[in-house]
């Protein structure tokens, strides 16, 4: 998988999350797998169409998905409800939305498909054999959460 494909969805969290909580998440090692898999509690879901396709996972525990919900919603969230899950598919949503931006950048042209939350551990989603690069990211105070990066250029379709 090309960097190219995976730097934009570090800034853009980094950017997001600096926005919203006034934090600055640290990134750790990055990782591969060779395909999409994740053992969080709680995982936003984004796919990736246009040049580039595939998917994008966010896990997190459900105590940081109520730290990070907390923060958006500007009161303190004590129990993971339908409010929560809302602000939390917002910020996957936000993260992919300024990632597509970045990449329109660099000359890639892609959209994304609505957020959907994933509650539960060892989900595993089929990517087609892609290949997924993970990126930990810590935010002091909140937690930590996994970016799940499994994209590839799309390929030309058959007429």
């Amino acid at each position: 998988m090309k960097v190219d494909y995976v730097l934009p969805f570090v800034e853009a969290c980094v950017t997001v999350i600096q926005t919203m909580a006034g934090l600055t998440p640290e990134r750790g090692q990055l990782s591969a797998r060779p395909q999409m898999f994740t053992s969080q509690q709680l995982n936003i879901v984004c796919g990736i169409t246009g040049q580039i396709e595939g998917q994008v996972i966010y896990g997190m525990s459900i105590q940081t998905a109520e730290k990070i919900a907390s923060k958006m919603l500007g009161t303190a969230v004590t129990t993971f409800d339908q409010l929560a899950a809302s602000a939390i598919a917002e910020l996957g949503n936000m993260v992919s939305g300024n990632s597509m931006t970045l990449m329109a950048g660099k000359g890639f042209t892609c959209d994304i498909t609505p957020p959907t939350i994933v509650k539960g551990t060892n989900v595993k989603i089929s990517t087609l054999d892609i290949p997924a690069l993970v990126i930990p990211m810590a935010v002091a105070d909140l937690g930590s959460l996994e970016i799940n990066v499994s994209l590839q250029e799309r390929r030309a379709r058959a007429a």
